[in-house]
């Protein structure tokens, strides 16, 4: 499997997207690969789902396999500093769903920070960070039915 997995789907963000991005995070994972293991996961969150596509079922938005594999990366396996990764990706995220898009890399973010509390943030970044309540409201307002609770089961595991 390679990035022409994702690449094949063309323009579409659905479903397939969804599931492939997965499918190719974990391949990348067991290979060692846990930094674009990462991505893959990111660009699954991207995807453009309504919530009641039957592939969420099986595969829930994979903020639990995220603080796995942010918990679990072996410490000689390169995944740079997911926390400012998040945080840069947050604060600069353009369309489509920005809103959505935005506040699921700042949930990401704080699970990045609950499981890796050591990661520094990049000081030459000024932004403000949101409160744990304040990612809920806005994934709340902005996100899939259920995924504040998603998101928070995965948040208190971390």
């Amino acid at each position: 499997m390679d990035a022409g997995a994702l690449t094949s789907l063309g323009e579409d963000r659905g479903p397939d997207f969804y599931l492939t991005a997965l499918t190719y995070g974990h391949y990348l994972w067991q290979r060692g690969l846990a930094a674009r293991a990462t991505l893959c996961l990111d660009r699954a969150l991207g995807a453009d789902l309504r919530g009641d596509e039957p592939v969420l079922r099986d595969w829930p938005l994979p903020y639990a396999a995220m603080a796995w594999f942010l918990a679990h990366t072996p410490t000689e396996i390169f995944i740079g500093n997911p926390r400012v990764h998040f945080q840069h990706l947050a604060d600069r995220m353009n369309e489509p769903r920005r809103d959505q898009r935005r506040w699921r890399a700042w949930a990401c973010w704080a699970i990045a920070r609950a499981v890796r509390p050591e990661w520094p943030s990049d000081p030459k970044h000024r932004v403000v960070e949101p409160t744990r309540d304040q990612i809920a409201a806005q994934l709340d307002a902005h996100g899939l039915p259920g995924e504040v609770a998603l998101w928070r089961s995965s948040l208190g595991r971390a």
